[in-house]
């Protein structure tokens, strides 16, 4: 298994500059990762760096709260796919999932997947650190329900990370034809691999470098 084929190399701060988002489309192009996510204002400037490389353009919608209007998030995905983006992560609407109405929630995701249809695949991120087992399960459920081609555990902006027992649950609810990222948090090759180990089949990181070049120097299979 190749693992830098299934790293989305990361670069979401508020401080990102020009030059910095260059420098990790540079990396990615070296390493081969799968995707470079970033926010949308970024977005152009990656299809750019990225064009013919065969690394994707990932890009965060409705981040890193969630709460935004739904057509804003519709919006702001048909602007990062004409844009260039191949990817589409949008954050769940936590407080909506909370209040158990989950028509709404449903709704939200479903705007983002059909606006995104046949054109870039959609990640759900859920923000689990602020949810209940019951409400990542049903998180998945209704990310599934809604057509979205992956769930994802974090933005990596909030009170915790990916952590391998919630890629296990989420693997568990959504079976092996969903996608299943790990994301915040995840900053060390033994990092990977549990949560690789525990279902995801994508992960999302900033240590990107570390983690791959500390596996070539590991006896790992991966």
């Amino acid at each position: 298994m190749n693992i830098a084929s299934m790293i989305d190399h990361t670069i979401l701060k508020a401080e990102t500059t020009k030059d910095q988002v260059i420098k990790i489309c540079k990396e990615a192009k070296e390493y081969k990762f799968k995707s470079v996510c970033v926010n949308s204002c970024y977005t152009e400037l990656v299809a750019k760096e990225l064009k013919d490389s065969g690394v994707l353009v990932c890009t965060v919608v409705g981040f890193p709260l969630g709460a935004m209007d739904t057509k804003s998030k519709a919006f702001e995905t048909a602007r990062a796919i004409e844009l260039g983006a191949n990817e589409i992560d949008m954050v769940i609407n936590v407080g909506a999932l909370k209040d158990k109405d989950y028509d709404f929630v449903r709704n939200d995701i479903k705007e983002i997947v059909d606006t995104a249809k046949g054109k870039a695949i959609v990640k759900v991120i859920l923000e689990t650190c602020l949810l209940t087992e019951e409400e990542k399960i049903k998180a998945c459920e209704l990310s599934q329900e809604a057509g979205a081609d992956f769930v994802k555990t974090s933005t990596g902006f909030s009170t915790g990370g990916a952590t391998p027992e919630d890629i296990a649950l989420m693997r568990k609810v959504v079976g092996p034809n969903m996608g299943v990222k790990a994301s915040g948090g995840v900053r060390t090759t033994e990092d990977a691999l549990k949560v690789i180990n525990a279902g995801a089949n994508r992960i999302g990181a900033s240590a990107s470098i570390a983690i791959v070049d500390n596996l070539c120097n590991s006896d790992s299979d991966y």
